[in-house]
């Protein structure tokens, strides 16, 4: 003030001495600043934020003290407060809190007004800031909506400042000395402070929050849905080539005409929700197991999902039903000789096609040969019926004996011979 002052007479060597300065200065000042009081009608704004105090937490195992913030939520029109105590200020516990605040109030409001904090803002800014998407359908769950207030206007959501402040003189103050071993422990005594603070007669005004809530706010609030909301994550995906997309180590299928498309999952506790363009293609119960696959036959192309149709049981049924017995045993030995049985898929397919080409019959003439040679391979029955081996009659096996010679030793020599190098 000097300083301006030193200027001021520099430039006005006959103005005013430095005190008369001053006082003028002062009331110059008070008119720059304005401020505008609000106004704030029945219903209309819930100002919510977390409190600057917390409650430490004690571990009764180790005595490890941890803090618990508290979230804060405050009717317009009635100052009328509603205090909890949460683990941490994830998202999760912010959406759970604005949950309960509308449950303790009996009714939605029409605006919510927050500061702008990470976990329920995405991207901030002044003018449109962009509310994280789980927020947002919050909002549109209890058919509200979620206007900000602007970064580092705290008197955009003075009620807030306000509630934040009783609460931290009236409720959290007192119980700092006390010891709290859980936060279900620390949120009855929270609740008790918060009733007497509700039930405290206004300093300027008659009544009290509680009796002005019951006459202005409660009647003016909307009614609460008839299921409180899911909590939900949303998250970005790109559908691979398999047409499944990948959600925390779990796949999950998706039309394969989305194969390459990128797709907004909704993620809740029990489901998983898949959206393209803003409309849900694909739904399945959510799976914990790591890389597990979650497949709707519907989502797969006609062959992929005649391929995934079959099965060894469904495979060796045709063979007997369609062709006979002998094309059935044929199947099941190919299907026992294989490593894994969807080894031997191709070539029962292959089986099938045959069928079709050369009729039931002379397949089941073709399986009857090829397993009394072994030939469980489907090259070998193809070659039996494209060069009309089927049609020969099939001869019994000949029984080879073997007659006596000098040269011939039988096993009681060899047994001599046993160890003999």
């Amino acid at each position: 003030m000097q300083l301006l002052w030193f200027e001021y007479r520099q430039a006005h060597p006959d103005g005013y001495q430095y005190s008369r300065f001053c006082e003028l200065y002062r009331f110059w000042r008070k008119k720059v600043d304005v401020v505008m009081r609000q106004q704030h009608r029945a219903g209309e704004k819930m100002f919510v934020d977390w409190a600057g105090a917390t409650v430490k937490i004690v571990n009764r195992d180790s005595g490890e003290i941890r803090e618990a913030p508290v979230f804060v939520a405050v009717l317009g029109a009635s100052s009328y407060a509603y205090a909890e105590a949460y683990e941490d200020q994830t998202l999760p516990c912010w959406i759970s809190a604005h949950t309960r605040a509308l449950e303790h109030f009996g009714g939605v409001p029409e605006v919510v007004v927050p500061d702008q904090p990470r976990t329920g803002v995405k991207d901030p800014c002044r003018y449109e800031p962009d509310l994280n998407p789980t927020y947002q359908e919050w909002a549109m769950h209890y058919g509200t909506v979620v206007i900000p207030a602007r970064p580092a206007k705290p008197r955009d959501k003075a009620k807030a400042e306000s509630g934040v402040l009783q609460m931290e003189r009236w409720v959290l103050a007192p119980l700092r000395n006390r010891t709290f071993f859980s936060v279900q422990e620390a949120n009855e005594a929270i609740r008790e402070a918060t009733r007497v603070l509700n039930d405290r007669p206004f300093q300027a005004l008659p009544g009290t929050r509680r009796k002005l809530y019951e006459t202005v706010d409660r009647p003016a609030l909307r009614p609460l849905p008839q299921a409180r909301y899911v909590y939900a994550e949303w998250r970005k995906a790109r559908v691979n080539i398999d047409y499944h997309v990948e959600v925390e180590k779990s796949y999950y299928s998706v039309p394969y005409q989305l194969a390459g498309e990128q797709v907004d999952i909704r993620l809740t506790a029990a489901t998983v929700e898949v959206l393209h363009k803003g409309r849900r293609t694909a739904a399945h119960p959510r799976s914990y197991k790591a890389h597990s696959y979650m497949t709707l036959p519907d989502h797969m192309p006609a062959a992929h999902r005649k391929h995934a149709e079959w099965s060894p049981e469904r495979l060796i049924s045709w063979a007997k039903t369609s062709v006979g017995p002998h094309a059935g045993e044929l199947v099941e030995q190919i299907l026992k000789t294989r490593r894994h049985p969807e080894q031997g898929y191709r070539s029962c397919l292959g089986l099938m096609r045959l069928a079709r080409r050369y009729g039931p019959e002379r397949l089941e003439a073709a399986c009857q040969r090829a397993l009394s040679l072994k030939a469980y391979v489907y090259r070998h029955v193809k070659s039996i019926l494209e060069k009309g081996l089927d049609r020969q009659p099939l001869l019994d096996p000949v029984e080879v004996t073997v007659g006596t010679h000098a040269n011939v030793r039988g096993a009681k020599y060899y047994a001599a011979q046993k160890g003999v190098i």
